[in-house]
């Protein structure tokens, strides 16, 4: 194969979410603060700025505050305040309402704004591109690059026009090599290319395991006399048993529309347990389903979430480059809040590159970088929170309990620490000592099937490709997964993509329709045997979400 063309920079990033943009603009505003030329590229592998971000989301504006500090003035899309908290214990026919004086303050939102994340990343990608950042939408960072001495290089962008059967077709592009001085790792939850640093660079060692959700989210216009902007409603309980976590939010924003989503811990132990029909459901709940009478969905998307907090950070920087946002596990859980997080990480792990560039240094570890964050106030935020999910792990009324006594009572400053144990392919129990979960079927107006949802998702690939979702070894799926679980792929999966299906012979295969795919990485995470693995497909790929 021919060699591959090579840009250089001084900085590479991958991934054009809050965490990428941030790292961009910010070391574009150090250099010009300092009169002094940088150049920094950001990949993404969505068609644009913002197709693949999907959060909540309400935004604690503190880090953008940092980054621009009039961006009022300068029109982000943070223009619904928070007018009212509600938290509500779900029964399956009723509700209590905690009143917010007794509700911990990661629960209250005042002063916060209900926001599409995607948005605020268009506006992103604008500004870093007014400050002279190259932003490359439609390219997949696909392969790690090592100079002679180990660190990291840069990346390549994957092949398109590669076919089905592994061999270049006629509208085949080869990738393109692009090398720095840093690369900056920002490719949100389970990113490809950093779970491959962690295992090259023992990045997990010392820390807890990992440990994920995955997010399940709806768009709705609704009827306006249903609406009230900056509503925030919270909910716990049913659906979901006691005993597994899981949650929604409710958040209306302008224009008459609404984002309302669910969360299910992946730790889950039932294997017949399915996330996308536990979200249907929950929006059946009389305390809920009002909101939607008379509305319309607009659009659906689902993707896993980094939910271990602090404690389950890895090492951040390495020979080369580091990890930020999601990449990483910034994530807040018990706010139910990433967007900050990830931009103020950014913005830590740019200062740290661009005075190791002014300093003359290149691909060695910015130390500065993790220095620099112990020392910040997301540190000690995250730290106030580093047991939520493991009290809530041990079950709806006793974490909720422990929950409310160390961030309220205590603020945070709880005398023990407590670890996460197991990361969430080892807590599946065998389908035979489970009971099965009969889901009513979706209605079509208030409740939907798979399918209808990943159309209005506008995921879309390029079918003659190599499918993306692979497999180590491809007699598990049939062998383990659905002797011994009942097939668990078929439900934890958002999308359709995985479905256990009869040969001529009346034997089992997995079918994996990979175009449905909305590159949530649940699958990744909670294959029991981790036999499959994601990988990016064609860049521009995947889902387009609108206001997401």
């Amino acid at each position: 194969m021919a060699d591959r063309d090579v840009m250089e920079y001084d900085l590479v990033i991958v991934g054009g979410g809050p965490a990428g943009l941030a790292t961009a603009i910010h070391a574009r505003q150090l250099a010009a603060r300092d009169g002094r030329e940088l150049s920094v590229c950001v990949l993404e592998k969505g068609s644009e700025i913002g197709a693949h971000i999907l959060s909540g989301a309400v935004m604690d504006p503190r880090a953008i505050d940092e980054l621009f500090p009039d961006w009022k003035a300068l029109g982000a899309p943070l223009d619904v305040a928070v007018s009212e908290d509600r938290f509500l214990i779900l029964s399956e026919s009723g509700s209590t309402r905690i009143p917010n004086a007794l509700l911990p303050a990661c629960f209250q939102n005042h002063g916060n704004y209900v926001v599409s994340v995607g948005n605020v990343c268009r506006w992103l990608g604008k500004k870093a591109e007014e400050l002279g950042v190259e932003l490359y939408p439609g390219f997949a960072a696909a392969e790690l690059l090592f100079d002679e001495s180990g660190a990291v290089r840069g990346v390549a962008t994957g092949d398109m026009g590669i076919g089905r059967d592994g061999k270049p077709a006629a509208r085949h592009q080869q990738g393109i090599e692009l090398h720095a001085k840093y690369t900056i790792f920002a490719e949100g939850c389970r990113g490809q290319l950093g779970r491959q640093l962690l295992d090259r660079f023992k990045l997990r060692e010392g820390s807890d395991p990992q440990v994920h959700g995955i997010g399940l989210k709806e768009l709705w216009e609704i009827d306006p006399a249903r609406h009230q902007p900056g509503l925030v409603v919270h909910s716990a309980g049913w659906p979901m048993k006691s005993d597994t976590y899981g949650g929604s939010f409710l958040y209306h924003m302008d224009n008459n529309l609404v984002s309302v989503g669910f969360v299910v811990g992946l730790g889950y132990t039932n294997p017949y347990l399915s996330p996308f029909e536990e979200f249907q459901r929950y929006k059946t709940h009389p305390a809920i389903r009002t909101f939607f009478e008379g509305g319309k969905r607009v659009s659906y998307g689902a993707r896993a979430i980094a939910s271990g907090g602090v404690l389950s950070l890895p090492k951040l920087a390495f020979p080369g480059g580091c990890l930020v946002g999601d990449d990483a596990g910034f994530l807040n859980a018990s706010r139910i809040k990433g967007a900050h997080a990830a931009i103020k990480s950014g913005m830590l792990a740019a200062a740290a590159a661009v005075d190791a560039l002014g300093a003359g240094r290149a691909r060695d570890e910015l130390a500065a970088y993790p220095d620099a964050f112990r020392k910040s106030w997301l540190f000690d935020e995250l730290w106030r929170a580093r047991n939520f999910k493991q009290w809530m792990a041990k079950g709806l009324y006793a974490g909720s309990l422990m929950v409310g006594i160390e961030q309220f009572l205590l603020g945070g400053k709880f005398p023990w620490t407590l670890h996460h144990q197991h990361t969430d392919n080892e807590t599946l129990r065998p389908a035979a000592e489970c009971t099965p979960i009969e889901y009513p079927k979706p209605d079509g107006k208030l409740t939907f099937d798979r399918l209808s949802s990943v159309f209005i998702s506008n995921t879309n690939h390029e079918e003659d490709q190599p499918i993306h979702l692979t497999l180590r070894d491809a007699s598990v799926p049939v062998a383990i997964n659905l002797a011994k679980y009942a097939g668990p792929e078929a439900r934890y999966c958002p999308a359709g993509v995985y479905e256990f299906v009869k040969n001529d012979d009346n034997t089992d295969r997995l079918q994996i329709n990979s175009q449905n795919c909305v590159h949530c990485k649940t699958c990744d995470i909670k294959d029991p045997t981790q036999n499959i693995v994601w990988v990016a497909p064609e860049g521009g790929g995947g889902p387009n979400y609108p206001n997401m």
